[in-house]
């Protein structure tokens, strides 16, 4: 952990160089996300609630689908863009070095830059948490930082399986921003409201809503389960499969010669 510890604050450095390249990139990643922000805005200007969920819930989840993506956007970079590695032959190397390559990897791309979604969600939360009509008791409290941690760690889940994918194809799939950029975007409004089909692909096949609908409903009232509040504990189950099917494309490498 010291050892990632000043990985991590070599690359702070090393961005922060370039002060104002490094807060114009922030800045560019905040304006991305205020987009959709306006769009739930414009929205519900016109349409009082969605599916019977109003503006300041609607508002808490997206704030918590964003605040996990950015967070594992901006640490688990590297296995977002790890078809570079393969292509430039820098996975050669890796391999090669005494550290395991899951910290390698994980140290090789840290984009700070991406904090600026991070800020953008904390300052919707701050907003939507008094303007809810949710009580704050201890176990709501809980149910929230679980389904954070759950979802930072299904978008791991889901950077990883596209990392290990990318040992059979080289190149990246664009098809997996359906699900990592894709279940961002989705995550902006409970998932029930895309229908029934939807709701369990993102149950059963890509666990999207263990963390983000259920939980939602035990948050907001909706649903008097408390097991609702653990499902996103799940997310942690996903990612065994995918490091399993990284590890599986990891032993099949061959090095591109690069």
């Amino acid at each position: 952990m010291k050892l990632y510890i000043r990985y991590i604050g070599m690359l702070l450095k090393s961005q922060m160089q370039y002060k104002a390249s490094f807060f114009m990139m922030a800045l560019g990643q905040f304006l991305i996300s205020f987009t959709a922000f306006l769009e739930i805005y414009f929205m519900f200007s016109r349409f009082h609630t969605v599916k019977g969920f109003a503006f300041s819930e609607i508002l808490i989840c997206f704030a918590i689908v964003l605040t996990a993506f950015s967070v594992t956007e901006c640490f688990v970079r590297g296995f977002d863009v790890f078809p570079r590695l393969i292509r430039s032959g820098d996975l050669d190397r890796i391999l090669v070095r005494p550290r395991s390559e899951i910290f390698q990897v994980l140290t090789s791309n840290v984009d700070f830059t991406r904090m600026g979604r991070l800020i953008q969600s904390i300052l919707v939360l701050l907003y939507a948490i008094p303007a809810s009509k949710i009580s704050w008791s201890f176990d709501k409290i809980a149910t929230m930082v679980l389904m954070i941690a759950g979802g930072m760690a299904v978008f791991t889940a889901l950077f990883v399986l596209y990392a290990g994918i990318s040992f059979f194809t080289i190149e990246g799939l664009e098809f997996m921003n359906i699900f990592t950029d894709g279940s961002r975007e989705f995550g902006k409004y409970p998932l029930s409201i895309y229908g029934e089909g939807v709701l369990k692909f993102f149950t059963y096949v890509i666990p999207i809503a263990l963390f983000q609908y259920y939980p939602f409903l035990y948050l907001t009232g909706r649903s008097d389960q408390v097991g609702f509040a653990f499902l996103p504990l799940a997310g942690f189950f996903f990612l065994i499969p995918c490091y399993g099917f990284f590890k599986f494309g990891l032993r099949k490498y061959k090095s591109t010669g690069s």
